[in-house]
Formats: C-alpha cells, structure tokens, sequence
C-alpha cells in the first residue's frame, strides 16, 4: 500500500488536505469520493527519484517552437481543462490529457512542466505561477481562488468566457482599423508614383517650353522637388515621432502625460476610455465573482489596466478601500469614469452585487465601443475619399492650368 497526499473540497464547501492510503491512484480516487470528498489533487507521498518518467510512463519532449503562447491556443486550453475538472477527472490527469492532444507549441512545452510539477505536489496556481509568459497573474490569481474555494471548474469557465470577450473587443477595433489602413498605404503608393515619377516629367515639359507657372503649380514643383531629394525624411519623420513617444513613456510621468493625451484626443479618445473602462470593470468583476479578495483584484487590474491614468485611479481606489471606505467614491474623484459608472457600482456595493455590476458595465461599455468604431469607420471612408480627392485634383489642376495657358497661347 502506497500513501497518497490529496486535498480535497467537502460537502459543505471547505479544502480538506490529508493522506489517504491505497494501492494506486484510482483507488485513491474511489475511496475519496467515497467519502464525499471532491479530489483537486492526489500525489503518492514519494520523493521522485532521478531519472523518473513523469506521468504515463513517457518522457516529455519539448519541441523547439518559434514564439510564445497564442491567446486563442490559450483561450481554447482554458475551457477544455474546465471540462475534464468538471468531470471529476483530477488536475494531474487533465493536463497530461491537454498535453497529449495538442500539436508541438508552445503551451504544449509549458502544460508538460506544469504537470509534472502539480505531480510532485505543487498547487495548480503554483505551477502555473513559474511560466509568467504563459499565464499571467490575473489567471494564475483567479486559479489560485478557484482552488481555495473548490470551485476550480467554474472559475475556469469564468476566465474563458473572459478572455473569449476581451479578445472579441480587440479583433473588433483591429478589424475597424485594417481597411482604413490599407487605403492610405495604397494611397501613398500611388501619390509616391505620381511625385516621383508624372510630375517630373511635366516640369521638363514646362523648362523646354518656357512657361509662366501660376502658384499652384509653383508649390507643387516646389513640394515635388523637396521630396525628390529628401525622400528619405518620409519614413524618418514617423519613425522618429515614434521612437520619441516610446522614450517619453518609459518614464512614470511621461506615460502618464501620453495616456491623458490619449483619452483627450478628437473622435478617438472616447473609444479609447471606454475601452479601459470595459477591460478593467470586467477584469475587477471577474476576479470578484472568483473569489479573489477585493485588495488584490484591485493590484491585478491596475496591472492589467493598458492605461497608466486608469491605473493611477485604481490604485487611490485601491488605498482607500485599504482604510475602509468604499468603492465608488474614489473612482467617481478620478474623473476617469463617467457617472454611470460610479453609480452602478455604488449600487453595486451596496446591495452585494458588485461583481455583476461590474460585468454590466463592462457589457454596456463593449457595444458602445463596438457601435463607435462602426460609426467612425463609416465616417473616416467618405472623409478619406474627399482628402484624396482633394489631393489628386489640386495635382491634374496644377499640372494642366500651365497647358491650357500653352495652348490659349498657341491659338
């Protein structure tokens, strides 16, 4: 007979660690549920030895992979390990299960080490904790509460609904994004073409025949031979704002003068509040509903903020929370959200049901965001149109007033 370390979640809802003895696990298993004890976790109380194959008899073989843990591949692990823990399978063999099905990556290689350290009694939440790239402390956390609270299937389906939303929100902005982008690409290809290589041979045109040039036609000579000889500032110019705002935040101060500035901007700057508001109210309410203690959800969605204005707010909620008062009224001194917001919460507070306050924020703050991107979309296509319009007009305006001047001249 072989002893076997187990903790286990009781009828009443309470974690009970002990040692159980049986011939195997199985059987360790059996005689657990006998005592209406749900098993989270059963390790035979021996040291490994050197050399031991983990789990199966197998040796696990980490496959060389280019990259780091996709979110979907993540997303996807999430619930299906949900499902097995749901099942009553242990933690052990759920992820031995996960791991075998998968396809060489990297999660694959993560999942093989978190295995085989829940095997030689390390807490799910523990083992996760050392692969900080693969699971973050917002997931290792509510793991972490799930267990303590013998809830560990339901917290999981919580965090995949979550993350299954939160990435929902960004391929709806990305997608907004992409046909906006691909316009102005192709057309700056096309104005690059027609400065670099039409207009030059107008102005030979122009110097053979001995033109008198009117003035739009004399800046766009000028602006054409600017960029001839500086073309190289074009891609400097964005590149080295760029490179500037990457300095300036990596300071304290300047990412919280450039994260002001983005809720400030014209059109742009809603959509961007909202969206914090909306990851950082689910991320609160998700944690909340898990169990995890009201002071440490707030560190984890300061953390997981995006946004060092958000995140300064939170922390003074989160100081005043520590003194004893309550949520809502630091958040509502902040300014960063709006009154709606406040008032939900305060409610919230008060009547117990914060946590699902805070996921009908998060809701209502999803389809605001998603209607004004549709709707900035929509507006950008027409302005777009008519900026391009506009630019192209004024070049075959001041490319063709010198010609019919020729030709008047001519007749």
């Amino acid at each position: 007979m072989a002893q076997f370390d187990y903790e286990a979640v009781d009828p009443q809802g309470n974690t009970v660690v002990d040692t159980i003895e049986a011939r195997n696990t199985e059987e360790a298993l059996a005689l657990l549920r006998k005592q209406n004890l749900f098993p989270t976790r059963v390790t035979e109380k021996k040291a490994p030895k050197a050399g031991r194959r983990p789990a199966g008899g197998r040796v696990r073989k980490k496959a060389f992979v280019i990259g780091g843990v996709r979110g979907s591949e993540l997303t996807t692990f999430t619930r299906q390990l949900s499902t097995l823990t749901d099942a009553g399978i242990p933690v052990v063999q759920a992820l031995n299960i996960l791991e075998r099905q998968m396809r060489p990556s990297a999660l694959r290689n993560v999942l093989g080490s978190v295995a085989d350290n829940v095997e030689g009694g390390a807490s799910l939440s523990e083992a996760m904790a050392e692969h900080p790239k693969a699971f973050d402390s917002l997931y290792c956390n509510m793991v972490k509460a799930g267990e303590a609270g013998g809830m560990l299937d339901i917290v999981l389906q919580r965090l995949a609904d979550f993350r299954e939303k939160a990435a929902r929100l960004r391929r709806r902005v990305l997608s907004a994004l992409i046909y906006p982008a691909f316009v102005l690409l192709a057309a700056g290809g096309i104005l690059t073409f027609i400065i670099g290589w039409i207009i030059p041979e107008f102005i030979s045109m122009f110097m053979e025949l001995d033109v008198e040039l009117p003035a739009p036609t004399r800046g766009l000579l000028w602006f054409t031979d600017w960029f001839i000889t500086y073309w190289y500032l074009v891609p400097l110019v964005p590149l080295g704002i760029f490179v500037l705002f990457k300095l300036i935040g990596a300071t304290k101060t300047g990412r919280l003068v450039l994260d002001w500035l983005k809720f400030k901007l014209p059109l742009f700057g809603k959509i961007l509040n909202q969206a914090a508001i909306a990851r950082f109210t689910r991320t609160f309410g998700t944690l909340i509903g898990s169990g995890v203690p009201i002071l440490e959800a707030l560190n984890i969605s300061r953390d997981t903020a995006g946004n060092a204005v958000l995140a300064s707010a939170i922390q003074n909620v989160h100081d005043s929370v520590r003194e004893g008062d309550p949520i809502a009224a630091p958040l509502g001194e902040s300014r960063v959200c709006d009154d709606m917001v406040v008032n939900m919460i305060d409610v919230g507070e008060e009547t117990g049901n914060l946590d699902a306050m805070l996921t009908k924020v998060a809701d209502n703050y999803d389809e605001q965001v998603d209607t004004a991107v549709e709707g900035l979309t929509s507006l950008m296509e027409p302005i777009m149109i008519i900026v391009l319009g506009g630019i192209v007009g004024f070049i075959v305006i001041s490319l063709f007033i010198p010609l019919i001047s020729l030709m008047e001249a001519m007749a």
